[in-house]
Order: C-alpha cells, then structure tokens, then sequence
C-alpha cells in the first residue's frame, strides 16, 4: 500500500508515539494547580485548526475522512511528508494531537515557532524539549530527530 520509505516512517512515527505514551501513562498521576506562577501562555494552541476538547466528529468534519478510523484515536495522512494521530477519551473529545513532519522546509514547525524561542540543539543535532502549561491543561512537546532528513514531532496531550 505504501513505499518502504513511507511505510518505514510511518513504524517510526507509531513506534515514537508508542513510547511517548508508555512514559506518559507510567507517571503517577499528580494533581496540577489551574494556575502556575509567572507561567507564558503557550503559542501552539491548535493543529491545522483542531484543538484539544474537540469532538471526533468535529475532527473528522474539519479534516476529512482519516487513513484510520478507530473510538480511541484516527491516522491521517496529508501527504507523504506529514501525517497526524488524534487520540479520543471515552467521551470521544481529543486528548492528544501528535503530527509527524518527515521532511525540513517551510511547511514543518520549528522550536521557535512552538515556544516562541530557539531550543539548542544537542551534539548530534537533535532537538527535543517539553512543556507543562498547567493553566491552558496540557502538555506540548517538539522533538526533532538529527540527520539531513529528520523527523519532527509536536504533540499536545491533555494533562490528566
């Protein structure tokens, strides 16, 4: 159905988010304040017009029919440099948004334009760093991968 390339990517992409989601669900729940001190408004707020609390109706209505349809999450596939994975609570609303850019240029998010700042890279080049906004309810991260063709991830995850 897909190239080796894609379909080698697109493993990579479900293996990152799978690991991502055990470290997740491995923390013991905290209960977190609705307000931090001093806390920044995030500037990722929504991806390509989706936001957390959205219904999967909603979703599916804004984006189309996804790749995967399933009650706890939807795949999509924009093109063969970008693809996304919403996942639903049991009331079907969206929890987590994770997009995967497989490629660099104009179209692929960077750490300034996720946190409003530059994030330094590691010695081999890759890029990875997380925050909690406590006071907007969620999680956002923004990983990128070293090499000359690197994988992007942006996920926002609701915060329990």
């Amino acid at each position: 159905m897909f190239s080796p390339r894609t379909s080698s990517r697109l493993l990579l992409c479900v293996l990152m988010i799978a690991a991502g989601m055990i470290v997740t669900n491995g923390q013991t729940p905290r209960k977190v304040a609705n307000h931090a001190p001093g806390e920044e408004a995030p500037l990722f707020l929504e991806y390509r017009g989706v936001q957390l609390g959205m219904t999967a109706d909603e979703v599916r209505k804004k984006l189309g029919a996804p790749k995967e349809k399933g009650d706890e999450q939807d795949f999509y596939i924009f093109n063969e440099n970008e693809t996304a994975q919403f996942q639903y609570d049991k009331t079907q609303k969206v929890i987590t948004i994770s997009a995967d850019f497989m490629s660099v240029g104009a179209d692929v998010p960077t750490a300034r334009g996720v946190f409003g700042a530059d994030v330094e890279a590691k010695a081999d080049g890759s890029v990875y760093k997380m925050v909690r906004y406590p006071k907007a309810g969620y999680w956002l991260s923004f990983n990128r991968t070293s090499g000359t063709s690197p994988l992007t991830t942006v996920t926002l995850q609701k915060l329990p």
